[in-house]
């Protein structure tokens, strides 16, 4: 059982928003709106009404930013940093173990090589490792839940990990999002970051949750979500989820402004 806050709203009150700003959204096209990835002023989602963008962007010199911004090595990967089961010499984490692949493209449905891929999640229990996360789910000793990885020639990229435990995030009475991973992605340069999540298939949590739905075409949620790939999966060693990402284009994958935790 999750404690929430007092005086959160009932998840029907929230789900009613969903419907709604989802119909307005098809309204708004048919009037002769512009189509948009995303909903940033999004109110199911609460904090995002206090947190998207108000006021146009400001250009900057990428390069001064990049004078004062970390730098990520590419050549420093290991191989073992893209297992995240193996990364622990006290032993393997718990949960259902899967591999997950894709490759990396771009609008032409070319692949974009040597691509630093980064991923973080919670563990089987649905519970990140760091302070602010303290719901009573456990923690796991022998998984930290991040990796990162290159694409090869071909685009690809390759994970090893273990399934995320959905978990509570306070947004309403009885919030939970359902099991992700965040992806990171990086050009030349961390000016170059773009962020977005991936689902997995059949969720029961995704018509509950805000974050998903702030999307407002079903079609762009879809891209969010990996496919089983049974030739993908090893027997008796790992299930296969398949999940290609494309950069940009009218089949871009929808990418999260930068500072979402959830």
């Amino acid at each position: 059982m999750t404690a929430n806050g007092p005086g959160l709203e009932p998840q029907d009150k929230i789900t009613a928003e969903i419907v709604s700003r989802h119909q307005q959204y098809q309204d708004d096209l048919a009037a002769g709106a512009r189509r948009t990835g995303t909903l940033l002023d999004f109110a199911p989602y609460r904090s995002s009404v206090l947190r998207h963008p108000t006021k146009d962007p400001r250009l900057v010199d990428p390069e001064t930013i990049e004078l004062v911004s970390p730098a990520y090595g590419h050549w420093e990967v290991a191989p073992i940093e893209s297992d995240l089961t193996a990364q622990h010499v006290g032993g393997e984490p718990q949960g259902q173990r899967m591999v997950i692949e894709g490759r990396v493209l771009d609008s032409a449905g070319q692949p974009i090589r040597h691509q630093l891929v980064e991923i973080w999640q919670a563990n089987a229990g649905g519970r990140y490792i760091h302070q602010r996360d303290q719901h009573p789910a456990p923690l796991d000793p022998n998984f930290t839940g991040a990796g990162r990885t290159l694409t090869d020639e071909n685009g690809v990229y390759r994970f090893t990990t273990i399934k995320p435990g959905a978990y509570p995030w306070k947004n309403h009475l009885n919030a939970w999002r359902p099991a992700h991973i965040h992806f990171s992605l990086f050009g030349n340069a961390v000016t170059q970051r773009l962020v977005t999540q991936m689902y997995f298939p059949d969720d029961p949590l995704f018509a509950l949750d805000p974050i998903y739905n702030s999307i407002p075409e079903q079609r762009d949620r879809d891209r969010l979500v990996a496919a089983y790939d049974h030739d993908l999966t090893s027997p008796e060693w790992a299930l296969g989820f398949r999940w290609d990402i494309v950069l940009s284009g009218p089949q871009a994958t929808w990418f999260e402004p930068e500072g979402d935790e959830h």
